[in-house]
């Protein structure tokens, strides 16, 4: 680092306190390293695709949710290309926007969109949510339930910033009934674990329970104004030119959708 900014002749770090943060023009020349291994991981692939191969990286990011289903797909797309190397990074909501802003993956698959980014996104799957509760709960063996009666119970949520989170206080909101939350979990599989020990009732994703169940324990329950429809979206950085690898994947996303559909 010290030759390197020897060589540019200003200064790239500062210190401030116990940490280290980059000057201005360590950002700039941090953004021209960023861009000169993309053109060169683009030109890899190029070369590799006129030698007839499809090898090379395909870096996705996913939030947690759809790691139910990302892995029903990529493993048909490895056995089809063996040379592919593939990394799928699982992560909450904000840290793969983190990874968006600095366009560090090729693509990313996440629920909410932000609407203010110059990104381009379209829809995967159907993401329904639906209102979970334990098997013995009293709710469970009703039909029609109104929402109203939602106000009553209290709620285990994931993280503030959660797609799901925010689907679901929007909600709330727009009916004009009370969101009573008990308590807030990191991670879908400790909500299960939670409503299913009678801690309160949870708004999950279908997808995470159809792909692992509930071993009995827990129960959709029939909610008016449930299913909240939602889709998954494919999001990238507007404008991104996508390696070959990367456009071969979306490729054979197209062709095998249906390998997701139980998941939705």
């Amino acid at each position: 680092v010290r030759m390197l900014q020897d060589e540019v002749g200003l200064p790239l770090l500062e210190q401030i306190g116990k940490r280290i943060y980059l000057t201005d023009v360590g950002g700039d020349l941090l953004a021209v390293c960023t861009d000169w291994l993309e053109t060169w991981a683009r030109f890899e692939q190029q070369v590799a695709d006129r030698k007839g191969l499809k090898q090379g990286r395909l870096r996705i990011a996913v939030v947690t949710t759809s790691e139910y289903f990302m892995p029903r797909l990529l493993g048909p797309f490895c056995a089809r290309y063996p040379g592919v190397d593939v990394s799928m990074e699982v992560v909450n909501r904000d840290r793969l926007l983190e990874r968006l802003s600095r366009n560090e993956d090729d693509l990313y698959v996440m629920g909410v969109p932000p609407e203010d980014w110059e990104i381009h996104s379209e829809p995967l799957i159907e993401n329904p949510l639906v209102v979970v509760g334990p098997a013995s709960h009293p709710l469970a063996g009703r039909r029609q339930i109104p929402f109203a009666e939602l106000g009553g119970e209290v709620f285990l949520l994931r993280e503030q910033g959660s797609g799901t989170r925010i689907a679901v206080e929007r909600l709330f909101r727009e009916r004009g009934t009370p969101l009573r939350v008990k308590m807030e979990l990191g991670s879908n599989e400790a909500i299960k674990q939670a409503v299913a020990g009678g801690l309160g009732l949870a708004i999950l994703s279908r997808s995470a329970l159809t792909a692992s169940g509930g071993g009995g324990e827990l129960a959709e329950l029939n909610v008016r104004g449930f299913p909240i429809r939602r889709h998954w979206y494919l999001v990238r950085p507007k404008g991104k030119q996508l390696s070959v690898v990367a456009q071969t994947f979306l490729g054979f996303l197209q062709d095998h959708i249906g390998l997701l559909e139980p998941y939705a």
